[in-house]
């Protein structure tokens, strides 16, 4: 679900598939934080269980897919702007046998919502606060959930942490200033992050049903991607520290991020994964 990845960033192919990758090791290493997550909602969900799932923001389809396997029988839709999230999406359905069970619709949520008919369940992962009006995205799921319908929004209580406060290479606390140094811009270019959306799913008419938050601390050993996944990430906070950041910090920041280095973090075996997700489930009366 990066700095967490960002479902509506989109622009060529090749700015894209980092942002894929990062997404498919997001759900790969947090697997143990997903399946926790999804059980929670099944049991939530109630009778009769979801038959149609609308997946709002889909990126490379780890909320849509994990559902499926979750509800035997149900079908869903998978909304995202980018084609090419959709295209990994479908390739990893076909992988799991499940392309019969969704279908994938490319569409600015931003702008004209498409027509998907009724669904039982709304699953929106880290994709309401990129909403440019978020008021306007809930109206638009409120209308396409069935009375009794079921939506689960899930969004970050805190972005990944992964380096020891003292890394031995002489700048302690790097991530957090990493962090810090890009606050003011994570606040400008997403205003609606860390809103209370308990507040806004109730504004828009859903009956809130629980929230639950999730701590999510791994520590060694760690999974097989671990490591793939801190570089990641690390490396997609790198590119947008030019000029907010020290040039020592930034040197340091590079030499962890060195695949080849003794130093990089995909040889490093003090990495721990740190992170915060808030859920909320929500019914339509």
């Amino acid at each position: 679900m990066n700095s967490h990845p960002a479902h509506h960033d989109h622009g060529s192919e090749t700015d894209e598939a980092p942002l894929a990758a990062l997404l498919d090791l997001d759900a790969e290493v947090l697997d143990s934080y997903l399946q926790d997550l999804v059980g929670w909602v099944h049991d939530l969900a109630g009778e009769p269980p979801p038959r149609r799932i609308l997946d709002v923001g889909s990126g490379t389809g780890t909320g849509a897919l994990s559902l499926l396997r979750s509800f035997d029988g149900a079908s869903a839709v998978a909304l995202d702007v980018s084609d090419y999230m959709l295209s990994r999406l479908r390739d990893k359905a076909r992988d799991l046998g499940l392309a019969d069970r969704i279908v994938t619709v490319q569409a600015d949520l931003d702008a004209t919502w498409p027509a998907v008919g009724t669904v039982d369940l709304v699953w929106a992962s880290a994709s309401l606060h990129h909403m440019a009006d978020p008021e306007h995205a809930l109206t638009e799921i409120f209308a396409a959930l069935r009375p009794g319908g079921v939506v689960a929004a899930v969004e970050l209580g805190r972005f990944p942490r992964f380096l020891p406060d003292d890394i031995g290479l002489g700048r302690p606390g790097l991530e957090e200033r990493c962090h810090a140094a890009i606050d003011q811009e994570r606040a400008h270019a997403l205003p609606h992050l860390g809103s209370d959306w308990g507040q806004r799913l109730s504004q828009a008419g859903f009956t809130i049903q629980a929230q639950r938050s999730f701590e999510i601390e791994l520590t060694p050993p760690l999974p097989a991607g671990a490591g793939r996944y801190a570089q990641a990430s690390l490396r997609r906070l790198r590119s947008a520290l030019d000029g907010q950041l020290g040039e020592e910090d930034l040197a340091v920041l590079d030499t962890i991020l060195d695949s080849e280095g003794p130093e990089g973090v995909l040889r490093r075996d003090d990495l721990t994964i740190r992170a915060a997700r808030t859920a909320w489930v929500a019914r339509r009366p």
